[in-house]
């Protein structure tokens, strides 16, 4: 099992990404899904749904609630090993892809493997989505096993408030209901 991320990449559309964290499934489940505060491993969001189950929209938020990241509509959730939805970026106008995240309980804690597929080839969306994977299971290590995000990773926070005065307007909240 890779103490550090593994990437694999499974064509041009699709990633898989996985990382073993030394912590109950439990705890790595409530992180990836929690909705009362930012999710560090989720670039710093806050995740608001209408309701956790397949059908409902959800949205990525900044902390403060100006601003909606990413988009998408939950397609399979299963306490507390699988979560998997659409996922668009707001400020793109490229398809959406899709994120599925796997938990299972082994030695040690619990292997989370993230896979995105359906990517779409030559995008901004793709780019980010293949660099973003690893950030994404790297920090939730982190903040499963220490209780906090690294250091680069707070810096990444830091600079993203500061740079929240020129996100577009077509990424505000009020654009993007999640009812």
């Amino acid at each position: 099992m890779p103490k550090a991320v593994s990437v694999e990449q499974l064509g041009a559309t699709k990633a898989k990404f996985q990382v073993q964290i030394d912590g109950p499934i439990e705890a790595v489940w409530k992180e990836i899904t929690r909705t009362d505060a930012p999710i560090a491993a989720f670039f710093n969001s806050q995740m608001h749904v209408g309701a956790f189950q397949p059908g409902s929209k959800l949205a990525m938020r900044s902390p403060d609630g100006k601003y909606t990241g990413v988009v998408g509509e939950i397609l399979e959730f299963d306490p507390p090993t699988v979560f998997a939805h659409t996922f668009k970026f707001t400020n793109y106008d490229d398809p959406a892809c899709v994120v599925r995240y796997e938990l299972e309980a082994c030695d040690g804690g619990t292997l989370f493997t993230l896979t995105i597929s359906d990517l779409p080839t030559g995008t901004k969306t793709a780019k980010q989505m293949l660099q973003g994977g690893v950030m994404i299971c790297g920090t939730l290590k982190a903040v499963i096993e220490t209780g906090s995000p690294s250091a680069g990773t707070k810096l990444l926070f830091t600079l993203f408030k500061v740079m929240a005065p020129m996100t577009p307007k077509k990424c505000r909240s009020e654009h993007w209901p999640v009812d």
